[in-house]
């Protein structure tokens, strides 16, 4: 299992906030209100499988450039 550490999960933030700042063809303050919303609601899980899986889910939008 993949315990992402504090660095890993606030280097992710960064890089969808820039990504965000980037974007041309989608509301950014949609994106970037929806990526604060969702990192402010997850910061209280403790539940490992849970944590991984929210982490992923952000790596997989930098990589796809797109919401799931």
């Amino acid at each position: 299992m993949f315990q992402p550490s504090r660095q890993q999960v606030l280097r992710l933030y960064k890089h969808l906030i820039r990504y965000g700042n980037h974007l041309k063809l989608t509301d950014q303050n949609y994106f970037l209100g929806r990526v604060r919303h969702e990192f402010r609601d997850n910061r209280a899980l403790t539940n490992p499988v849970e944590i991984e899986f929210s982490f992923k889910r952000g790596e997989t939008l930098l990589k796809k450039g797109r919401i799931l």
